[in-house]
């Protein structure tokens, strides 16, 4: 179990998360931590490029899940929640929120992105990858997005990559074994660090976006946006976007 997976550290990596696929296709479906230093070809989510200066922690959890692929979707709440777990250790309380449906941000500002995979071996066990990029000691200047570090969030000069693993590591498993057991709560504790709850929104992009009042998590952890004719719909795949009144004009940020 993840509970007692050995930590591989890399100095030069192209992706964690690449390298648990790689795992898994040979069917070593872990339980391992795979970590890298620096990342030559770190990506996030709908394949952007995650910047990967040393310094910050590029880390992957790859683990065979109880559950099936069903239940994959559940771990982009607890990979974010144990990251918030983590980082109290280092920071004052209160900083952070959670982007539905997974980053870390502290004031609108990107602190860790979260990568979840998961897939099927030929010998039919079902892995998943919860890739989670920190940025501890560096905000990335090619984030997409305004982004900070645990430095500047107020941790001490001290920190470290390693520093931060060795915290993450519990928290991980902690709301791993919450999500396995009892997803109703972990969507609850999610939920009371939303960014965005009870506001206006917009999903998606451009011709496409939508706007409504984020209003909570559905059952399966999708986001429910509540439309201007009242409606709810359910979005289970999008960019989210906070919507502010700038002199009477609406805005994203």
């Amino acid at each position: 179990m993840i509970a007692d997976a050995p930590v591989l550290w890399f100095d030069e990596i192209d992706s964690t998360n690449e390298e648990a696929r790689r795992r898994a296709q040979a069917e070593e479906t872990g339980a391992v931590w795979l970590a890298g230093r620096m990342q030559t070809a770190g990506r996030g989510r709908l394949g952007r490029v995650w910047d990967s200066p040393t310094g910050n922690l590029f880390v992957t959890a790859l683990f065979e899940a109880p559950g099936g692929l069903a239940n994959a979707t559940r771990y982009p709440f607890a990979s974010g929640l144990a990251v918030l777990d983590a980082c109290a250790a280092f920071i004052e309380g209160g900083q952070l929120q959670l982007k539905w449906p997974n980053d870390v941000r502290a004031d609108g500002e990107k602190l860790c992105g979260i990568l979840v995979e998961a897939g099927t071996t030929r010998s039919k066990s079902t892995w998943v990858a919860c890739g989670m990029g920190i940025n501890v000691r560096t905000a990335p200047e090619r984030a997409g997005q305004a982004a900070t570090s645990l430095l500047k969030l107020g941790a001490n000069e001290a920190i470290t990559p390693e520093i931060f693993l060795d915290a993450l590591r519990p928290a991980f498993v902690l709301r791993c074994r919450q999500a396995a057991e009892d997803f109703n709560s972990l969507l609850t504790d999610w939920e009371r660090h939303a960014e965005g709850l009870g506001k206006q929104v917009t999903v998606g992009k451009a011709d496409d976006a939508q706007m409504g009042i984020f209003k909570g998590l559905g059952p399966d952890g999708a986001l429910l946006l509540e439309m201007p004719d009242g409606a709810t719909q359910t979005i289970r795949a999008g960019d989210v976007e906070l919507v502010k009144e700038i002199d009477g004009d609406a805005a994203r940020n």
